[in-house]
């Protein structure tokens, strides 16, 4: 019997994959390309859009021949993606007319402080569920058509079109034909009303942005059309799409109201599935469209930390203090307890739920008796305080406590973070078999739409976990909780005082 697949193209920030799932939800095959990173002034971060097109390509055709399949063996292809991150090219041409504006780009930070400063931000929010910054894709949209010579006056006639990078994708992938995006990443733009489910007028006009110039909206799963001829003689379906931490929320299978899934990567990400009716949140997190199946939404609760895994390379490449990231562990557990260092590692800002860009990495604590091993544990400790931060924020919004922490991402390798994590949270933390949850996720959304699973239960069926870490009830840290609570009090104080 010939074997059949998924087709899962995971387009990330530094990097386009393409993986192939069976059956069984086990990964067949693998390829990774990396592309350029710009950074044309200090703040600002760009992609040529053209390469994020041609290197996820390239990984497409690479996973085929490595695998030895043939194209009728994929039977769907789902898209994940880096979200946020704003493409504008010409509809005639199909050319970009400016590089991808990147996700952590801070140009439109003064712009989106002055439409805060008119009092916009509660009407935003309620639309929304986001908050005004420049991490979201608007600003950066108004930024191009107000910069890029010619561009306003091409909007105005219909002939520009905008995409996070799902869109640019299926556009290239059906030469052309399909225009359009998944309600996960429409929400993450600011232009999206979450209530609605459709692009808002009023914050249309808001931004200064011609609705023709946006995607047509889709649900999460469902076969929007097929790739182009010049792919290949046999086109394939295009049957899921979700930005990369919802497609990571549902392949970590927390398809039900209250289950949690933290991704730790260079920095974090939580989100928490709130059901079928969306909660503004009153701490300073953001409210997601998880992802629409059918006629069924799911939304979410979503907090970012900014530096996660980001201050072990910080360990090693600036303190010089450790060979490789994977040393942070042996030198953290040569001591018992951090001996009050404390590390908030604000190298950017604090994230979620702070949300204080003015603050600053800070040591606390430190006596003639620390060592490397007291910072190199109060680094790891601090991505564990910033998860409580947010999750504790999380249950206030929701009114209900967490069960337990699906965790993925590299920095769950480390042993003794996922035990302290759990000890901090007195939750489980359960780190899965399979942790390419972010494709998984995508994968299995495009398989529920062409039939390659039937249905959720068959895929729970799929989601194994490879370790439970058990919440140890004797060790609840209730004292160093409160005091990294006022370490980062401290280090707000600071960075408000500083300019004030």
């Amino acid at each position: 019997m010939t074997k059949e697949f998924i087709l899962a193209l995971d387009q990330g920030t530094t990097s386009s994959r393409a993986i192939l799932f069976n059956k069984k939800g086990q990964i067949e095959n693998v390829a990774q390309k990396e592309f350029t990173q710009i950074y044309p002034k200090s703040g600002w971060v760009e992609h040529d859009a053209q390469e994020i097109w041609s290197s996820q390509l390239a990984v497409l055709t690479e996973v085929i021949a490595k695998a030895k399949i043939k194209l009728p063996q994929i039977k769907g292809i789902g898209i994940t993606n880096q979200r946020e991150t704003t493409i504008v090219w010409n509809r005639k041409t199909g050319e970009p007319i400016y590089n991808a504006i990147v996700w952590q780009d801070r140009r439109t930070a003064e712009y989106c402080k002055q439409l805060a400063d008119k009092g916009l931000d509660k009407k935003l929010q309620e639309k929304t569920g986001l908050l005004i910054d420049a991490y979201f894709s608007a600003s950066k949209i108004n930024w191009i058509l107000t910069h890029v010579r010619g561009a306003r006056k091409l909007a105005d006639k219909g002939e520009l079109a905008f995409g996070t990078v799902d869109s640019w994708l299926v556009y290239n992938l059906t030469n052309g034909e399909k225009h359009i995006t998944d309600v996960s990443n429409a929400s993450r733009t600011l232009l999206f009303n979450i209530h609605t489910l459709s692009w808002d007028e009023e914050l249309l006009t808001l931004f200064d942005i011609p609705k023709s110039m946006l995607p047509d909206v889709c649900s999460s799963s469902e076969v929007y059309g097929e790739t182009s001829t010049e792919l290949g003689s046999k086109p394939i379906p295009i049957a899921g799409i979700a930005g990369d931490q919802q497609a990571a929320l549902f392949g970590q299978l927390c398809t039900q109201k209250g289950m949690v899934k933290n991704t730790y990567g260079t920095g974090c990400f939580l989100l928490m599935n709130i059901g079928k009716k969306p909660v503004i949140s009153t701490n300073k997190l953001v409210t997601t469209v998880a992802w629409k199946i059918g006629s069924e939404v799911n939304y979410a609760l979503e907090g970012s930390i900014f530096i996660g895994g980001a201050v072990v390379q910080w360990l090693r490449d600036e303190l010089g203090i450790i060979k490789k990231s994977s040393d942070v562990e042996r030198l953290a557990t040569q001591v018992d307890n951090s001996n009050g260092v404390y590390l908030v590692p604000a190298f950017s800002g604090l994230g979620a739920p702070h949300w204080n860009p003015q603050a600053r990495g800070t040591l606390l604590g430190l006596s003639r008796g620390s060592n490397d091993a007291h910072i190199a544990r109060a680094a790891l400790e601090s991505i564990a305080y910033q998860t409580y931060d947010i999750l504790k924020a999380m249950e206030i919004d929701a009114k209900s406590k967490i069960k337990e922490l699906r965790v993925d991402g590299g920095a769950t390798q480390n042993q003794f973070l996922m035990q302290f994590q759990a000890n901090i949270l007195q939750t489980n933390v359960i780190r899965p078999a399979i942790t390419e949850t972010t494709a998984m996720g995508a994968a299995f959304l495009a398989g529920l739409a062409v039939g390659f699973w039937k249905n959720r239960e068959e895929l729970q069926a799929l989601w194994k976990e490879e370790k439970t870490f058990m919440a140890d009830k004797k060790k609840k840290h209730k004292v160093e909780i409160q005091e990294w609570k006022r370490a980062t009090e401290t280090v707000k104080y600071w960075a408000n005082y500083q300019n004030s």
